[in-house]
């Protein structure tokens, strides 16, 4: 009798706040793995993290010792050093029987301000940080369509999130939050985006999909409702208008649609706020 062997996960920057989330999700179903990359007790006792410097190592070496089926970068810190890592991911899993879940942004569409963005829609991004995402799935979009999958995630949310904490310790400190009255914008919860990744793993989907809520919401409107809904009373908002029309950055999922209980609403992510 064959024993189905547990797919082998790493996730690289294991220790950030998303990776740490999706390894949290993943480790009791798959043989998952994570790097760090600041000295930490907790990581350095775990045998399942990697201490990896992206901008003074070769994530070649680490591959070629553990070799994974899946690698999911959900890395950040200097932006040569993040794409020289990713070139050289792609260049391994070339060789190998490996696909890379890249974690992508809204950002790559945060030039185009008329419509909220589609899954196979054209990325032109004004910030460094859009340009970036952009290169890398250039270069994962010449592989062959089962190497990849690009997952585009807007904002995200929940109790312990760091846009929580945020607003949080601005409202104590009776400090101003900004606000964007005219973007419009599409959320996530950080429990459904890891709940989303491992349909996709368990799935072995592939291509590129938005991993946002189904609807929209104004970003001023969206704050004040989970202030709201934290208790923050007369919370101190800076109104920031970077246009003199309304703006949208959202990526709405279309053609790789998710099954309904894998969907969200903005109404839903508000609500995550308060759920440890």
């Amino acid at each position: 009798m064959k024993f189905k062997t547990l797919k082998k996960i790493l996730i690289i920057g294991g220790s950030g706040f998303i990776g740490n989330a999706l390894y949290k999700e993943l480790n009791s179903y798959f043989d998952t793995y994570g790097t760090y990359h600041t000295d930490n007790d907790f990581y350095e006792r775990n045998q399942k993290f990697f201490q990896y410097d992206m901008e003074l190592e070769d994530i070649s070496i680490l591959l070629d010792n553990l070799k994974p089926s899946i690698i999911i970068s959900a890395i950040r810190g200097n932006f040569n050093a993040q794409l020289d890592a990713h070139y050289r991911i792609i260049q391994w899993i070339k060789k190998h029987r490996c696909k890379l879940i890249f974690m992508s942004s809204a950002n790559v569409f945060d030039s185009f301000s008329n419509y909220p963005s589609y899954e196979y829609d054209k990325t032109l991004s004004e910030s460094v940080y859009g340009k970036l995402k952009i290169k890398i799935e250039n270069a994962l979009m010449r592989l062959p369509s089962h190497k990849y999958v690009i997952a585009r995630v807007p904002m995200i949310f929940g109790s312990t999130t760091p846009r929580v904490q945020e607003l949080k310790t601005l409202y104590d400190l009776k400090a101003a939050i900004e606000v964007f009255p005219n973007v419009i914008i599409n959320v996530t919860s950080i429990a459904k985006l890891t709940q989303q990744i491992h349909y996709i793993i368990n799935r072995s989907k592939k291509g590129i999909f938005h991993l946002g809520s189904t609807d929209l919401i104004y970003h001023l409107d969206l704050i004040t409702e989970i202030c709201d809904i934290l208790q923050l009373e007369n919370p101190i908002f800076k109104q920031v208008f970077d246009s003199n029309n309304d703006r949208y950055l959202a990526v709405l999922p279309k053609d790789n649609t998710l099954p309904k209980n894998l969907q969200i609403t903005t109404k839903e992510v508000i609500s995550s706020v308060l759920v440890n």
